[in-house]
């Protein structure tokens, strides 16, 4: 078995961590804690992740972040792997690497990496603070318990720092980590900047951390949430008013909204705090649940027709986990990445020229049946070929090949997150909660389902998707 402490690339190696990082890394048995998807979509180990952070490749950097999200707290859950992950990405703090600014997969706005480090940390002690019941396994939720009083040692070194947005993510970490009854002692000490910084942030997540850690410590909060709805209230007032041109008043809401600070909250935010998500309605007693889509059987054997639709038996079998990757391929893969996980090189790339540079549009790969879209040359989108492609499959329900309606209605009641189905202006229904699109594709006479599976930053696909894509009807 290979030794995954030792995973070392061309760029960035384990030895250029610091010493801190390098001893916790060296130290774990990486090879016996899995995270969400050890061994599948070609996805990286929890070393090669963590070495990654601090790469000097922008794109790669960007990645592992996002990894750290996606593998080691999958849906605000802990793993094997994220109680030792969470005592490296503390140890990495130090490193003056992580001053370097970016734009985070997971929120919006600019800022350093050491701010994105100590947001991740922030959501690693949102999830230790739960309760069992919240369906977090008890052995990895003992392990991230114990990982806080070192974890909270090495971020507050950062709440007095002088960059606002890494004092804002330190104190929010902080307060979070605080649940620790080990770490009462300390709550007296920093609960007047969760106080003062963070209840007054443009961030809706760090002052919905100072409502629930102040109450927590017995503080009144009764002004902070009154003061919450009331501005909550006006957001949505002056939206409805910008939004309608006959409005008497439009045009004082458009400038009050544009002066208002930018909310630099997660994109995705946590179910559990984000105040406009309510309890999906249940269905009706007499409304049946739609029976799974099936795959069209397939042309007739020795059928050569233009629209020759392959059988169940030719298409290769792949599994869709959302924001993670399909099949053998992992979401932020570059082509080379690609041709190797698949053994073949594309036979049609598609590259745009702007300002001297060459983009990669989309790679198609004929002989699967699949197109690689890319941003910044990183794997953003797979579609899959309706006649040709594999059979990808979610909860075992396949989603290639079928009739349109029958996936879409199965995905609409699949859904339970309010707000998360969305449709294109091509009348495309795109599921946000998993990153899918489902879009038509002419087989002859019928048209079957060409799932589209994407990362969030390709949601929008009249403005992701480049024209050719749309040639598919």
């Amino acid at each position: 078995m290979t030794n995954e402490t030792t995973v070392d690339h061309p760029d960035v190696s384990a030895s250029s961590l610091p010493p801190a990082a390098q001893a916790e890394i060296a130290s774990t048995t990486w090879e016996e804690l899995p995270h969400f998807c050890t061994g599948r979509h070609n996805a990286p180990a929890a070393p090669e992740i963590l070495i990654g952070v601090l790469a000097p490749d922008p794109a790669r950097r960007v990645r592992a972040v996002g990894d750290l999200y996606q593998l080691l707290l999958n849906q605000e859950r802990v793993f094997p792997a994220t109680a030792p992950a969470a005592l490296v990405v503390a140890a990495l703090l130090t490193d003056p690497r992580t001053l370097v600014e970016d734009q985070w997969e997971r929120r919006a706005g600019r800022r350093p990496l050491r701010a994105e480090l100590l947001n991740w940390l922030a959501s690693f002690a949102d999830v230790a603070r739960r309760d069992d019941e919240d369906g977090v396994g008890a052995s990895q939720l003992a392990a991230a318990r114990a990982a806080r009083p070192a974890v909270q040692t090495l971020v507050a070194e950062f709440c007095e720092d002088d960059d606002a947005r890494v004092r804002e993510a330190a104190i929010a970490a902080t307060a979070l980590l605080l649940a620790d009854p080990a770490l009462a002692s300390f709550i007296p000490l920093h609960a007047p900047a969760v106080r003062s910084v963070l209840t007054t942030s443009a961030d809706s997540y760090y002052r919905w951390i100072a409502r629930v850690q102040l109450e927590a410590w017995g503080e009144d909060i009764t002004g902070l949430v009154i003061a919450e709805e009331e501005h909550r209230a006006s957001l949505e007032q002056a939206h409805a008013l910008a939004d309608d041109p006959f409005e008497e008043g439009q045009e004082q809401a458009v400038r009050w909204l544009a002066e208002q600070p930018e909310d630099t909250a997660a994109l995705e935010p946590p179910g559990r705090w984000h105040p406009g998500w309510t309890a999906p309605e249940p269905a009706a007693p007499h409304e049946p649940t739609p029976e799974p889509p099936v795959a069209v059987q397939g042309s007739e054997p020795g059928y050569r027709g233009p629209w020759r639709i392959a059988r169940g038996e030719e298409r290769a079998e792949w599994t869709f986990t959302p924001y993670i990757g399909v099949g053998p391929l992992h979401f932020g893969m570059t082509l080379e990445e690609i041709t190797a996980a698949l053994s073949e090189r594309p036979t049609v790339s598609s590259y745009t020229h702007e300002g001297g540079d060459r983009r990669l549009n989309f790679a198609d790969f004929t002989a699967w049946g699949i197109r690689a879209l890319f941003r910044g040359g990183r794997l953003g989108c797979v579609a899959v070929d309706a006649l040709t492609g594999p059979q990808v499959r979610l909860d075992a329900v396949p989603l290639t090949g079928c009739a349109p309606s029958h996936v879409e209605d199965w995905l609409v009641r699949r859904t339970t997150v309010p707000g998360s189905l969305m449709y294109s202006p091509a009348a495309d229904p795109v599921f946000a909660d998993i990153g899918l699109a489902i879009r038509p594709q002419r087989a002859g006479d019928i048209v079957l389902t060409r799932p589209l599976f994407l990362l969030r930053n390709w949601l929008d696909l009249w403005h992701s998707l480049p024209s050719d894509e749309w040639n598919y009807f």
